[in-house]
């Protein structure tokens, strides 16, 4: 700590030049404001969704970008309780990154039900029967741990830092902060579970529905493992583009390789498993529900689609960061951290969108989604506002603890 805080001050590009960089993207933040606005003073008729769907674009986003901050729970668990000490490097940037993720997907939510004064409903007339009572509970209280691992990275800011009070404070969160990766890491492990267990619950879904152990659908444990695989690939992805912006070595090359063979490896294992849970349920669970395999891929959710999760952004990335020399090319590197996280991004949209597409009743017909600019503009909100904390992050908090070390 006391280290840390005596490094000569690193140097940052200029004030002007940082506020051309943030108005950019708080020109796009507007936009998605102006559109949730209409949203909520117009109601959900300023969207795409309607009796066939009542998930949309946003929910799509949400759940991509929940699963792909799930390189904050899990970099801390790995960090914190399995002591992996070359984390150390950009645990940092893991936390804000997965703090950017998890507040943005609740802000997506809050816009999703329409009437957000009504968002306490959720807690106190709980629905107990339901999955997503229990995914609300743990993603808000993981924001709220994950609010308590930023602070200290607030405090240790130089002038906050000379308030005894606020460096007491951070001193003393860094000591206690394996308790609150342990409990991240529970709270995580549970809600990204019930998201895919959701889906694979729908018996009037068969696209989605799955077998399983007991009350649990393989979707369940798939969630997470996709999730835990391809969050370090976010990870990784944004701590490159944050060294190639900055003109800055922020973090070892190894470390980064290290991260990406981490993700690839565990995008594998997820990638063996989800083409063995694919053919039980096209050759077994699907027949016996009196569907064809072929049927749920029609128009433009045709079998591209399963090819494109399963090869181009699954085997492909996935193979490509498990080669040692690969791995050391900025262009392999970006590119398969890249396309695992596509990957994700593509299965929530096939477990969200196609699955409402497909008709299950006789009046009922193959339809398929199309967002309005208004939820587009939301989604890119989230977009904007994650460059943005991350910005004064990385220009006011000390997220890379070699920076100073290795741009000496």
């Amino acid at each position: 700590m006391t280290s840390e805080h005596t490094t000569p001050k690193l140097e940052r590009c200029s004030r002007q030049k940082f506020l051309v960089w943030l108005s950019v993207w708080g020109l796009l933040l507007a936009w998605g404001l102006y559109g949730a606005f209409l949203c909520l003073f117009k109601g959900l008729n300023q969207t795409g969704m309607n009796n066939y769907f009542v998930f949309g674009l946003w929910i799509t986003v949400d759940l991509a970008i929940i699963a792909l901050g799930a390189g904050a729970f899990f970099s801390g668990f790995l960090f914190y309780i399995l002591k992996v000490d070359h984390l150390k490097d950009l645990i940092g940037a893991a936390v804000v990154i997965g703090f950017i993720c998890y507040s943005g997907a609740i802000g997506m939510l809050t816009i999703d039900i329409g009437q957000p004064l009504r968002g306490y409903f959720s807690f106190w007339h709980a629905n107990v029967h339901s999955m997503l009572t229990e995914v609300i509970f743990c993603i808000t209280c993981y924001l709220f741990v994950l609010t308590i691992e930023f602070t200290p990275l607030i405090l240790e800011n130089k002038r906050l830092s000379e308030f005894p009070l606020f460096k007491y404070i951070g001193e003393n969160l860094h000591g206690i902060m394996a308790v609150f990766a342990l409990v991240g890491t529970f709270l995580s492990f549970f809600h990204q579970g019930s998201l895919g267990g959701m889906f694979g619950v729908l018996f009037a879904r068969p696209f989605a529905y799955r077998t399983g152990v007991a009350i649990w659908p393989w979707t369940f444990f798939l969630f997470i493992l996709s999730a835990i695989a391809s969050g370090p690939a976010l990870t990784t992805l944004v701590v490159w583009t944050t060294q190639k912006v900055t003109g800055k070595q922020l973090v070892r090359r190894s470390t980064l390789s290290k991260l990406a063979k981490l993700s690839a490896t565990l995008f594998f294992v997820y990638l063996i498993l989800k083409a063995a849970d694919t053919v039980y349920w096209a050759n077994v669970t699907a027949p016996q529900m009196g569907f064809a395999f072929t049927r749920f891929y029609q128009g433009p959710y045709g079998m591209e689609l399963l090819f494109l999760e399963l090869f181009v952004f699954g085997l492909l990335p996935a193979v490509l960061l498990l080669i040692p020399k690969a791995r050391e090319h900025d262009f392999s590197l970006v590119i398969g951290c890249l396309f695992i996280c596509m990957g994700i991004v593509l299965n929530r949209f096939v477990m969200t969108v196609q699955t409402l597409s497909i008709p299950v009743l006789p009046f009922e017909k193959f339809v398929a989604y199309a967002p309005t600019w208004q939820e587009w503009a939301v989604a890119a909100a989230v977009l904007g506002y994650g460059v943005i904390v991350y910005s004064l992050s990385y220009r006011y908090l000390h997220l890379f603890p070699r920076e100073h070390e290795l741009n000496a």
